[in-house]
């Protein structure tokens, strides 16, 4: 019986490492305190494998901040900037490398692949000096070795470090990063060599990129590498381990040819075309590592359906060749619903996370040998027809409305230079306006509030004013650093409403609104912060459950919890009129009203696998467009629907994106193709490769858009120095917000002046690079500040010299 794990959550059950981290970067624990919290948590986690039976335990897939940052410290490709001289790679650049320090910015952040995880981009070029300077791998192979657990250490393969890295500041584009394999692969064999000499039997080599639509020279590279490696494979097995997609046909064959390789683990979850090219043909020698546990997602496995795709298997490359095991890393699900009591019972038994995906994986394995748990099977079948049968899943009005969507391209009736003229006629704001993106910090006044309001400490009534107090603030803040286009700092609480001829206390408390908008009759009241973008207006949809520890890394420390999109989806309610014009009511500068996009609502959840993710999108869109026209209706004259995860959803695979940018785009477009020439849109992007889609965002055809650009050394900014129109508003990010170091006036100028040598004043907006409720402020109060300064005297400059 043979079962594996590809990696496994590692921020803890209840954000364990969340909290050890932050504790640490506050200076409220010692490093040894958090090297103790970090062992506790991976020696639960192989336990628990351990214990249920699985046989290929995965090790070295924990990390304090990011496997890839963890392989930049493997290979000493440090940048000169953090004044590493040689030696074991510390905490301290470590986190200067990953979060910045109060004297140089961190390294490039963006997204792995088309999940919502971040990874930290390795810099790169020629007078790089590589050389082994961590040994986490072999320590933690060693450290659960002493525990008595023989596990597979898993390092990120040569091919996909190089392609995920980028030229190092200074560094010509010209160079080929390919060219540095030759430098990496030593480095490779000696811990390969290590961890052999540690007693490790099994080495797992993640090579994710090869799904990818690779180039002669990038495959080429690849078979080099790994041929270069070949003599340092002697007795050890070696997977090398892909996922998120089919990997093409002539990859598939180069893989496969390797030599001295023992197996090969496919995606056989998003990788349905790989089932072919098994059945074409696979070295009758080497294992197969079936991915059919999905990683990705958190509903149960249909252990029927998987069995048979196993068995099927187990007749093309032998009986005792097929090893089960997941899709992925289950780094990108929930850790373990046990956790959940609070979730809906009938839902509950419909779904997985990682801790049960591990029992499915094991109890897949057993029924492949003849030991088939019949009651587990028995209770998994019933839970699939459950969830089939379920009136909650399906909505008819909601089906017939997106259906009738299929006659229009959802287009606004005039260009967007026509629009941008109506609307300053309208707002008069300065050139290179002044805004930030939505949230701002959440103090420990704020949350304490919120403690006392869930532990019934404090009334309604006294709740709802705390959260007006704080909005107030944020406005007399941004009113007094001078900024041009004002948020409300989203702290603001929602509610659910049974009518019963009574109205609701949070609605006549704030401001006496008499609109047909926000009057609404109800016989009770549940209070909810806004607190993630998505999970906050899911929780005001239908279609949509919650968690309350389904906690998901997204980066470092950064934790988020997605909505479940179990059903067809549908907004019952306004959700963020009665705030955003309680905002508004409290300053005569232009108020955005906040809102989260159809496109990332969808890829920031765990979203229904029973209907086509498109026609998901389409019933969100249709609910976030009804809010759209009651923030215009309520007098919200700037509307932001922010679509942050745009990007990382295009496919893998070339052949594919054509299709998602289509119906993506659309689902954007039908937010707000009804609003007046006036209503300015605008929407935010943040931490993607943006520069091949470049004609898919200006396509959105928003008004305004905001873009990551500050951590990318202003990469954005080539495309419009190779010739691309954006006649649209343009906000490409000045600042870091993700780094507690605060830019100065100088810096911020010199920035602005860069964005100007390519982009016209009259569309260029001035603002951090996303929202600011994870810093302090301390922090964001001066950096503000600056920035406010920096377009003023940018402003000043451009005067002077017409």
């Amino acid at each position: 019986m043979s079962s594996h794990i590809v990696g496994y959550p590692r921020i803890g059950p209840k954000r364990e490492l969340k909290f050890a981290l932050e504790s640490f970067w506050e200076g409220k624990s010692s490093a040894e305190e958090l090297k103790q919290v970090a062992a506790d948590l991976r020696f639960s986690i192989w336990k628990q494998m351990a214990e249920v039976g699985i046989k290929y335990i995965p090790s070295n897939t924990f990390s304090y901040y990011d496997h890839v940052l963890d392989t930049t410290a493997m290979l000493g490709a440090v940048p000169p900037r953090y004044g590493w001289n040689g030696g074991e790679i510390g905490f301290d650049v470590y986190f200067s490398m990953a979060r910045g320090n109060a004297s140089v910015p961190a390294m490039e952040m963006t997204k792995w692949f088309d999940t919502n995880y971040h990874y930290i981009v390795p810099e790169l070029g020629p007078d790089v000096k590589f050389s082994y300077a961590s040994h986490k791998a072999v320590e933690e192979y060693k450290e659960a070795k002493a525990l008595g657990l023989d596990t597979v250490p898993v390092l990120i393969g040569p091919l996909s470090y190089l392609l995920l890295s980028k030229p190092a500041k200074g560094v010509d584009k010209s160079f080929s990063l390919l060219s540095l394999v030759e430098k990496i692969v030593p480095i490779y064999k000696e811990v390969v060599a290590e961890l052999k000499a540690a007693g490790a039997t099994w080495i797992q080599f993640d090579e994710p990129s090869l799904v990818l639509d690779l180039e002669a020279l990038q495959l080429q590279t690849f078979t080099n590498a790994y041929s270069e490696l070949e003599s340092s494979f002697s007795g050890v097995n070696i997977l090398i381990e892909t996922y998120f997609a089919d990997v093409p046909i002539q990859t598939y064959k180069a893989l496969t040819s390797l030599k001295n390789v023992a197996g090969f683990g496919f995606d056989l979850v998003r990788g349905t075309r790989t089932l072919n090219f098994l059945k074409s043909g696979f070295p009758s020698d080497k294992y197969l590592f079936a991915g059919v546990v999905d990683g990705r997602n958190i509903w149960a496995n249909d252990l029927a359906a998987s069995l048979c795709i196993l068995q099927v298997l187990e007749g093309i490359v032998g009986k005792d060749k097929v090893v089960v095991s997941t899709s992925c890393s289950l780094l990108h699900t929930a850790v373990d619903l046990v956790n959940e009591t609070k979730l809906d019972k009938e839902i509950k038994s419909w779904l997985a996370f990682a801790a049960q995906k591990v029992v499915e994986v094991n109890a897949l394995a057993r029924a492949l040998v003849g030991q088939k748990d019949q009651a587990f099977f028995a209770s998994n079948a019933t839970s699939h027809v459950s969830r089939r049968s379920s009136p909650r899943v399906r909505n008819e009005n909601v089906q017939r409305a997106v259906v009738a969507l299929k006659d229009s391209d959802h287009r606004r009736a005039t260009s967007v230079s026509a629009r941008l003229a109506a609307q300053q006629k309208k707002l008069n704001l300065p050139i290179l306006p002044t805004t930030t993106i939505g949230s701002f910090p959440q103090t420990i006044g704020l949350r304490k509030v919120r403690r006392e309001y869930k532990a019934k400490k404090i009334t309604e009534y006294d709740y709802v004013n705390a959260i007006k107090e704080e909005i107030s603030k944020v406005v007399k803040l941004q009113e007094e650093l001078g900024i041009d286009v004002l948020v409300h700092g989203e702290p603001e609480v929602s509610f659910y409403h049974d009518y019963e001829g009574k109205v609701c206390l949070g609605f006549n408390l704030l401001m006496g609104i008499k609109s047909k908008l926000v009057i609404l009759i109800c016989k009770s009241t549940l209070s909810m912060q806004r607190n993630d973008m998505v999970e906050y207006f899911g929780e005001q949809l239908s279609g949509f459950a919650f968690t309350v520890n389904g906690w998901v890394q997204s980066y470092g420390s950064r934790c988020v919890k997605p909505p479940i999109i179990y059903g067809d989806v549908s907004r019952p309610r306004a959700m963020t009129v009665f705030w955003s014009s309680t905002a508004q009511s409290m300053t005569r500068r232009p108020m955005k009203g906040m809102l989260t996009g159809p496109v990332t609502i969808l890829n920031w959840s765990f979203v229904r696998n029973d209907q086509n993710r498109h026609e998901t999108c389409y019933q969100i869109a249709l609910a976030i467009r009804d809010e759209v026209e009651d923030l215009e209706r309520a007098g919200i004259n700037i509307i932001q629907i922010d679509e942050a995860a745009l990007r990382e959803g295009l496919p893998l695979r070339k052949s594919e994106q054509p299709f998602y940018l289509e119906w993506a785009i659309q689902s954007f477009r039908i937010t707000n193709c009804g609003v007046k020439n006036t209503t300015q849109i605008h929407t935010h992007m943040c931490y993607s490769n943006f520069n091949d889609i470049i004609n898919a965002i200006i396509n959105m055809d928003a008004d305004v858009i905001t873009i990551e650009n500050s951590r990318s050394d202003e990469k954005l900014l080539s495309v419009f120095h190779e010739g691309v129109k954006y006649e649209a508003g343009i906000g490409p990010g000045v600042y870091d917000i993700h780094s507690p170091r605060i830019p100065s006036t100088e810096e911020l100028a010199d920035r602005i002046n860069k964005m100007l040598s390519v982009l016209d004043n009259r569309v260029l907006w001035i603002n951090p690079d996303c929202g600011l409720k994870t810093r302090k402020y301390s922090e964001v109060e001066p950096a503000l500040r600056n920035m406010v300064a920096a377009a003023k005297l940018i402003r000043t400059q451009l005067a002077s010299s017409n």
